[in-house]
């Protein structure tokens, strides 16, 4: 089968294998409702796909949102008597607009904190529809609902509302498909995985913990239009806590990262009540206990499973072996490099830095200059204030005074993304990749303030949209070729430690960035990975981009860099060649002893 293909598989399932699940001309119309509402289900599940699975912000509110949506087209089209299509777009916008509005509200919140507050944007949901009697009906709901009509043909019968309720779901699942494969994508997963690494690549937090509520909240009302129009009546009681647990239940038993594995997870919660019912009063608990065990022992969900046992399978049975890029170009540890030479023009100008925790004056008032062209280096003992310094940088932390100023230009506290779109990129000292995604796509999200195209250009598919991925995907997979790297396809949790940081490091050249700060590159790595992290930084700087580093490998200091500074608790003690500070008298006695060895 082709990539392209194999990209599609899960739009495929789902179109194939929906009407399939459950035959509805050989079954009584209790069992199509049931049907029905399982699709209505998984729409509005799907939302939780692209928050929870994709974004890692939990919610208990999708009943919230699934109610308004279902509300709204039902008291427009039977109250105002507005047309059905019309209606079905108001529930969206509404819906999507209280979306913006909660993922607003619990920017700063995480963990059971942003779950609270979704239960209580739930509660507050139930209890307007319950008593808000002049418009919603209160707890007689709202009846004689009606169905769409398609080109003036007008679906009334059960049958083929199902039909129209299997195109809806296609339909969902082919935009989340779009979201998850687009740049918008990559910073969810991003956001997912690690906010602060996130931010370091250009992705703003602020957009996109928004963008995941009101993509949510969005298919809850597609979800919950189709529940309206289908059941032809609706209550409060319908759309409370427990459906919001429901929902939640169904996005992690069928796994949370699948658009198949969510449907799944719907027909199954909403089908194994039914099938338990011959257990009696017993089949809740049942019901309830199989529920619990898929969420602690499967973390994957059922689906997660399912491809896990495909894998084994054609690992184990078939002999698959991962495929290496053997277009990589090789990196040896006795190559010979010219040595960087730096220009006399200024790039990054730092003039009386400061950061202050409380008391504590982690840095104090530090100056320097990074030519273009220069490997600067930041030497020091443990504590003295260098990985501060790199973080007031890359707009992690603010700066207690001092300024900053890159290509001429004041950037003094800006945010972490901004930082990186004006061209700073950097790694960190503990490595921040994201680890359930492959090395290639890790290195892809690097590319992410490169595109142009939006939200509305990714869903909508248009052109632009697909080459910017595209060509983000084979500007990552050329970054690695260019690093030496052979695993694109392997997720990052899985490389070892030395091509992980190699995977780092390409994340954050992929944007042809002016400076890269790399914050000890070399720690953990024996003496052969470190010469050939020398070569990598050597083709890096082949590519016109000016460095500043953080490291403790004297050795490796020496043969690369051009420029060192070496500071002491927060202040900057020495500076110069590298030959002229590891001589210096202060730095040997602050920090490199007496005697000195370098290359």
């Amino acid at each position: 089968m082709t990539r392209p293909m194999l990209k599609f598989l899960p739009f495929l399932l789902i179109l194939v294998l929906a009407p399939l699940l459950l035959p509805p001309g050989r079954l009584g119309s209790y069992y199509l409702t049931l049907m029905i509402l399982s699709l209505s289900y998984s729409v509005a599940a799907l939302g939780l796909t692209v928050l929870l699975g994709y974004s890692g912000q939990i919610s208990l509110a999708q009943a919230a949102f699934f109610g308004i949506g279902a509300y709204t087209f039902s008291l427009l089209t039977v109250s105002l008597h507005a047309g059905f299509w019309i209606s079905v777009l108001a529930a969206l916008v509404l819906t999507t607009g209280f979306g913006l509005l909660l993922g607003a509200i619990s920017l700063r919140l995480d963990s059971h904190y942003l779950a609270l507050v979704t239960i209580g944007f739930q509660i507050i949901t139930g209890l307007v529809l319950n008593n808000w009697t002049a418009v919603t009906g209160g707890a007689n709901g709202v009846a004689n609902i009606p169905r769409p009509n398609i080109f003036g043909f007008q679906i009334d019968s059960d049958l083929g509302f199902y039909w129209f309720s299997v195109a809806t779901l296609v339909l969902a699942a082919y935009l989340v498909y779009r979201l998850r494969h687009s740049r918008m994508g990559w910073a969810l997963l991003a956001l997912r995985e690690d906010e602060i690494a996130a931010a370091a690549n250009g992705i703003s937090l602020f957009w996109t913990k928004i963008l995941a509520f009101a993509a949510s909240a969005f298919l809850a009302a597609m979800g919950g239009v189709l529940f309206a129009s289908g059941a032809l009546y609706i209550s409060p009681n319908v759309f409370d806590f427990y459906q919001s647990v429901s929902f939640f239940a169904m996005t992690l038993v069928g796994g949370q990262e699948s658009i198949v594995g969510t449907t799944l997870g719907a027909w199954l919660i909403t089908f194994l009540p039914e099938v338990l019912r011959f257990l009696h009063a017993y089949y809740i608990a049942v019901y309830g206990l199989m529920v619990v065990i898929v969420v602690l022992f499967m973390p994957e969900g059922l689906y997660g499973m399912l491809l896990r046992g495909v894998d084994l399978f054609r690992r184990r049975v078939l002999g698959h072996r991962e495929a290496l890029d053997t277009d990589a170009v090789p990196l040896r540890a006795d190559a010979t490099q010219t040595r960087p030479v730096a220009s006399n023009t200024p790039l990054l100008e730092i003039r009386d830095l400061a950061k202050h925790f409380g008391g504590i004056k982690a840095v104090d008032g530090i100056s320097l200059t990074v030519n273009k062209g220069d490997v600067a280096v930041l030497i020091g003992p443990n504590g003295s204030g260098k990985t501060t310094v790199l973080n007031v940088l890359s707009g992690i932390y603010s700066a207690t005074r001092g300024s900053i100023r890159f290509k001429g230009r004041e950037i003094t506290n800006l945010a972490s993304n901004r930082i990186n779109r004006l061209g700073i990129s950097r790694t960190f000292q503990n490595i921040r990749l994201f680890p359930e995604m492959t090395a290639l796509e890790n290195v892809a999200v690097g590319c992410y303030k490169t595109g142009t195209v939006g939200l509305a250009g990714t869903l909508l598919s248009r052109p632009k949209g697909y080459r910017e991925e595209a060509a983000a995907m084979e500007k990552a997979r050329a970054t690695l070729q260019l690093l030496g790297f052979v695993r694109p396809d392997m997720k990052a949790k899985n490389l070892p430690y030395g091509q992980q940081r190699v995977v780092e490091i390409a994340r954050a050249i992929v944007s042809d960035p002016a400076l890269l700060l790399l914050d000890e590159p070399a720690a953990g790595m024996n003496h052969e990975e470190t010469q050939v992290l020398s070569q990598i930084l050597y083709r890096i700087h082949s590519l016109g981009v000016t460095m500043l580093l953080i490291e403790h490998d004297m050795s490796f200091v020496a043969s690369v860099a051009t420029q060192a500074y070496v500071m002491d608790f927060g202040n900057k003690i020495s500076e110069g060649s590298v030959s002229q500070v590891l001589t210096d008298p202060a730095v040997m006695t602050a920090y490199l002893g007496d005697e000195v060895e370098y290359a």
